[in-house]
């Protein structure tokens, strides 16, 4: 048995064998690495092109109420592209599809909801300003409630007067 940490060889390649991959090999692969994802490229990118203009031609007529319908609805173009307030937005919209539209903006028209529950039951109101009646604020209800409670039946001395199903019965048994 040896005490060397490391043994030597005979020959003098202590390090790695010198003959199991060379150089030249891994840069021949990755170069035909890179040419095959050139021409996959391009096979891919004709593939697709084929296939839409395969499905345009099978594309069934827009409906007639649609003046000039676009080939490419996925993008706006360059005429109506969209400003902060999204009004461009609304007029290619308005100009190319027919009536009636469906929401354009859901969460700008949900907050204008919001907004406008949120007015109705912060502000003063009337409902119906012939007979007087007016909408108040729910914080103002909620005050007015609680300084004069909640409406209450005046008492009756006899038992049970209070009972809906009594009453009706009685009334039933005079017809």
């Amino acid at each position: 048995m040896s005490n060397d940490i490391h043994p030597g060889k005979g020959n003098g390649h202590t390090d790695f064998e010198r003959r199991d991959v060379g150089v030249r090999g891994v840069l021949y692969f990755m170069a035909g690495l890179a040419v095959a994802a050139v021409i996959i490229h391009f096979v891919i990118a004709g593939m697709y092109r084929y296939l839409e203009h395969h499905s345009e031609a099978q594309q069934h007529a827009v409906s007639p109420l649609v003046t000039n319908p676009a080939r490419d609805t996925r993008t706006l173009p360059p005429q109506f592209k969209t400003d902060r307030e999204g009004t461009d937005y609304e007029k290619y919209l308005q100009k190319n599809f027919p009536e009636p539209q469906l929401e354009i903006d859901e969460r700008t028209e949900l907050n204008q909801v919001r907004r406008d529950e949120e007015d109705r039951l912060s502000t003063y109101d009337y409902v119906d300003k012939d007979a007087g009646t007016v909408r108040i604020p729910i914080d103002r209800a909620m005050d007015l409630l609680v300084q004069r409670g909640l409406p209450t039946r005046t008492g009756s001395t006899e038992p049970g007067a209070g009972a809906g199903a009594e009453g009706t019965t009685k009334e039933t048994d005079k017809k």
